[in-house]
């Protein structure tokens, strides 16, 4: 089964508001595009992103979770939604910013993967188009697997995570969701989200192949690292 499709009920719950992220994605494309208009997300899940960029863009998303698609469609019935893979998607148009929020890519696991990604991010960008995303970093993957499980309570449901290192440099996500039912009667939801991780200078070098100009920032402010919590990543297309 694809990921998310069990979690997908569950998402918008755990994620939470994701108002700092959109209004950070946001800042970042206003000061490297200010007259950006047009604005691609892949990877748009259940829309929280997009809902919010909506009020300053006009926005696509693009997804190849039906599932998640289904949530960001009842959500964002007004916008232009498509089902299809990151890594080779094609939209007969092109657009001022692309974005990919929310650690996204992490879930490619092969390296091959995020650089074909790239290109076709490349390819549809207008000229001086930006490409802004995100990635979770081994730092902070590591740091993961070595603490607690994470363990919040939704109403009557309980979500338990756990991530777990595995080989070839993937990381697990062990979700598990008890959903109540009735009295002391709960259903088991599991799932596991895989992601990869790379090391920064091996995407910068990536990234420098297919646009013009990169740039990377840790949101923190701090000097960013493979030792980042996040880091975000701003890509400027070469002239077309």
């Amino acid at each position: 089964m694809p990921p998310y499709d069990r979690f997908s009920r569950f998402y918008d719950q755990v994620m939470g508001d994701r108002a700092d992220a959109a209004n950070y994605i946001r800042d970042l494309i206003e000061h490297h595009h200010p007259r950006a208009k047009t604005l691609l997300e892949i990877a748009c899940g259940t829309g929280g992103i997009l809902g919010r960029l909506s009020e300053s863009y006009d926005v696509t998303g693009l997804d190849r979770s039906r599932p998640m698609l289904a949530i960001a469609r009842a959500r964002l019935p007004h916008i232009r939604l498509f089902r299809q893979d990151m890594t080779g998607f094609h939209i007969d148009r092109r657009f001022d910013a692309i974005v990919c929020a929310f650690d996204s890519i992490n879930h490619l696991r092969r390296f091959s993967d995020w650089k074909q990604t790239f290109r076709c991010v490349a390819g549809h960008l207008n000229s001086s188009g930006v490409f802004v995303f995100d990635v979770n970093t081994i730092g902070k993957l590591n740091r993961l697997v070595e603490g607690p499980p994470w363990v919040a309570q939704f109403g009557r449901d309980l979500v338990v995570i756990r991530v777990n290192s595995g080989r070839a440099g993937v990381f697990a996500w062990d979700v598990k969701i008890f959903e109540h039912r009735k009295r002391d009667d709960y259903k088991l939801i599991a799932e596991t989200i895989e992601e990869t991780a790379f090391a920064m200078q091996r995407i910068l070098t990536a990234l420098r192949a297919c646009f013009i100009e990169v740039k990377v920032f840790d949101p923190e402010g701090a000097r960013p690292s493979d030792r980042s919590e996040r880091l975000y990543f701003v890509c400027k297309a070469r002239a077309k």
